[in-house]
């Protein structure tokens, strides 16, 4: 019976059910981008308020990530337990409550406190919800709905970053935060509501009253009922993390590590440095700062780009070539420098990358069965973030060589590449 319904979702229309939960999804993606962002374009304001350096900020900005990581690899995993709305609600709730605590801290100490907090449910967020989707979505255009999913991301980080803009500067940065936690605070009944539990996991790990709840969803699915659970499998290892180290997915797995490490460590050099690389290439300041929202606008429309190529060619092939070509571009960026054109390269950047490491979402998330699907998207997000931090760290340095853009950009190509070329050699039978 597992088999069969599973097969009605891959050769059934969309039903009312999925759509709003792929909404949903798509929905706290966005609050998950507004409130990684929301740091950075309070920084400013926090710097000049309390008189700290960019180095007490750098601080804050590490914790942040730190608390993504740790919250990816270690709190995600326990969605394969408690299910993924579970895991959901707890991301979402971690996320408000701190987010607008933030705004009460009077010290450096308590930003750190309050960013790692809140990492923790943005690193069990992008997890969940990219499970969630892959779970509910046919075979066909599973890669591209959970990189839809993902998509919301960088709306909610471009969104947010238009509005604090004009909320810091006349309210202060204070309110920004308040805004930001209560409209995820807001978002708890939505998710409780609206927000159906992956039909998957009522099958495989059948909690109490499963039979009842899958029975539930099948009807507003349209399809029919069941009688009996299947026979529940006891073939796994005792523990989520104990399967992606088994012979099956070993290789795989260190593959598609390896390639979200090195795509995060470019992606987060970007986003970290591309405003003050842009200035020291001659941009105004106005534009500089405008290179963060193109940035993440191309960002967006890579996202759907990558979805829907991979849909109809393959996860490798698709994310491979738009990865390699993303270096390239890269690798030759001095030949825009001081054009007119660089602004649109920028976004271009923004359309690859992210277009490419997301797209090694949908990878995980194909790549892992419904019994630790969670957990291998959330290692392999945590380990993705590892590279994040080292990224912009690297970066720091080479900068404070006194390396010139179109140097760093080179170096950044060779990751990025590299990052493409493992990809496509990812030996997963299921990814094509």
């Amino acid at each position: 019976m597992l088999f069969n319904t599973k097969n009605l979702i891959d050769n059934s229309p969309l039903s009312r059910l999925q759509y709003t939960t792929l909404i949903v999804c798509f929905f706290m993606n966005m609050l998950d981008g507004m409130d990684v962002l929301i740091i950075s374009y309070a920084a400013p304001a926090i710097s000049q308020n309390w008189g700290i350096s960019p180095q007490a900020l750098g601080v804050v900005f590490s914790s942040g990530l730190f608390g993504m990581t740790f919250g990816a690899l270690f709190l995600a995993p326990v969605a394969d337990s408690i299910g993924r709305k579970n895991m959901i609600i707890i991301s979402a709730a971690l996320m408000g409550a701190t987010v607008y605590l933030t705004s009460f801290a009077t010290s450096i100490y308590w930003l750190v406190i309050f960013r790692f907090i809140s990492g923790l449910g943005i690193g069990c967020m992008l997890a969940s919800t990219a499970a969630l989707a892959a779970e509910y979505t046919p075979h066909k255009t599973k890669d591209f709905w959970v990189s839809f999913v993902i998509s919301g991301y960088p709306i909610g980080a471009v969104l947010s970053g238009l509005a604090s803009g004009k909320i810091i500067v006349q309210d202060g940065w204070q309110s920004m935060f308040q805004i930001a936690g209560i409209i995820t605070i807001i978002s708890l009944p939505l998710i409780y509501f609206f927000l159906t539990e992956s039909l998957d996991f009522y099958l495989k790990k059948q909690p109490k009253s499963a039979l009842t709840k899958i029975n539930a969803i099948l009807l507003k699915m349209g399809f029919e009922s069941i009688e009996a659970m299947p026979v529940k499998s006891t073939d796994l290892p005792k523990t989520s993390i104990q399967s992606l180290m088994s012979k099956e997915f070993r290789l795989p797995s260190f593959q598609l590590w390896i390639a979200l490490f090195f795509a995060f460590a470019t992606l987060y050099f970007l986003t970290s440095w591309i405003p003050k690389l842009a200035t020291n290439a001659g941009l105004s300041m106005k534009l500089a700062i405008y290179t963060a929202t193109v940035f993440n606008v191309g960002a967006w429309f890579g996202i759907m780009t990558q979805g829907y190529f991979s849909s109809k060619y393959g996860l490798k092939k698709t994310i491979g070539a738009i990865l390699i070509l993303t270096g390239v571009l890269m690798a030759i960026f001095k030949l825009f420098i001081g054009s007119d054109a660089i602004l649109y390269i920028f976004g271009l950047l923004g359309f690859g990358i992210q277009g490419g490491f997301v797209g090694l979402y949908a990878v995980a998330a194909r790549m892992y069965p419904t019994e630790f699907r969670t957990t291998g998207v959330g290692w392999a997000i945590g380990i993705g973030r590892l590279g994040g931090i080292v990224g912009p760290a690297v970066g720091g340095i080479l900068i404070g060589m006194g390396l010139s853009l179109s140097v760093n950009f080179l170096i950044y190509a060779i990751p990025t590449i590299c990052a493409g070329v493992m990809t496509l050699f990812i030996s997963s039978k299921e990814v094509s």
